[in-house]
């Protein structure tokens, strides 16, 4: 042995491995409960996502249970109008527009083929020539015909079923009727040492949560409503569709509104040839510095809220896991696991032992 050098030795006591044991049957049980866990995770995020408006009521001296009523009464009518008068027209709309897919992109494949310039560009010729979409164009449409079977049908297939459904109402109208409703039930789960944690990191993420949705949502409507307008104007096909696209998109940092365009500016060119395609290009440049310029500072420019990179992430990984109640649970979740994250790197966290 080298001077200098010590022996280094690594004890591992029983109770270390019955620990780690324990906590990987942990992770066992949690992914064969994972629906029961979705279901108690989203009446959670219901709850707190009602909690400001209700706190409203309450202190303009409305008794909490009338108020907790007259909200999801109103959840569920604004919910019913919308899946008639907005979800309805968009699935006929996106199934034509996916019907017709194959088509734009020959047609486009054809005059991109047709072009000069493209010919002598090997990559361009490549790209054109290797599209394909046939497949792509009727699994949208199975989708889309399984989400026009009825309201109850689709909210079954968001939610994971009927009765998944039904539990996240009752689940989240038993929290949401008490008294901080969401802390009490976070101390029943949570072991006692860490449960001031456990309700300060929650407080803390659903703070971060709040400001993320407000944000998006408001930015999401507003480029929304101006595509929409800016479309119908201009006299392009499936202007509804590709508005709420674009809303979609402002999820994607940067690239979100060049994704956008690409199916806006290919309708044009197959309907209206190269001038009107530009043409269309050009209103989308314009939407997008209105958005970087004015929008989004007015907007965004005080909202702390979750990092693009993680929000994109957390979708991805929550529709993989859980469907689209994973989706829409994937970017609370990520909030809670980002604040977490935070305290371990600021030694905030309760240490375990």
């Amino acid at each position: 042995m080298e001077k200098g050098q010590k022996d280094v030795t690594i004890h591992i006591s029983s109770g270390s491995i019955i620990k780690v044991i324990v906590i990987s049957l942990l992770f066992v049980l949690m992914f064969v409960l994972r629906d029961l866990l979705l279901v108690v995770i989203a009446a959670v995020v219901v709850a707190s996502a009602i909690g400001p408006v209700t706190k409203w009521f309450v202190a303009h001296k409305i008794p909490r249970l009338p108020s907790v009523m007259f909200i999801y009464f109103s959840i569920a009518l604004l919910v019913t109008g919308a899946f008639y008068f907005l979800i309805i027209p968009l699935i006929n709309e996106s199934s034509g527009f996916f019907s017709s897919l194959p088509k734009y992109i020959n047609e486009s494949s054809i005059s991109i083929q047709q072009s000069s310039f493209i010919k002598s560009t090997p990559v361009f010729e490549k790209i054109s020539s290797g599209v394909s979409l046939d497949s792509f164009a009727l699994r949208a449409t199975e989708i889309l015909q399984s989400f026009s079977g009825g309201l109850w049908n689709t909210v079954s297939i968001v939610f994971g079923g009927l009765i998944s459904f039904i539990l996240i109402i009752i689940l989240s109208f038993y929290l949401s009727v008490q008294d901080d409703g969401v802390g009490k039930f976070l101390k029943i789960i949570s072991p006692r040492k860490y449960e001031d944690y456990i309700i300060d990191l929650w407080k803390r993420a659903e703070i971060k949560i709040g400001l993320w949705m407000q944000g998006q949502l408001i930015l999401a409507i507003i480029i929304s409503v101006l595509v929409y307008l800016g479309l119908s104007l201009l006299g392009v096909k499936h202007a509804l569709l590709l508005a709420v696209l674009a809303g979609l998109f402002e999820l994607i940092p940067l690239f979100g509104p060049i994704l956008a365009a690409v199916p806006a500016v290919l309708v044009s060119f197959v309907d209206g040839g190269l001038t009107f395609a530009l043409i269309i290009a050009g209103f989308y440049l314009i939407i997008q510095q209105f958005e970087n310029q004015l929008i989004y500072p007015l907007v965004v420019k005080k909202v702390v809220g979750l990092s693009p990179i993680v929000v994109i992430l957390a979708l991805v990984a929550g529709a993989q896991l859980g469907g689209f109640l994973g989706l829409l649970l994937s970017v609370p979740i990520a909030a809670v696991l980002m604040e977490f994250v935070s305290d371990l790197e600021h030694d905030k966290n309760p240490k375990v032992e």
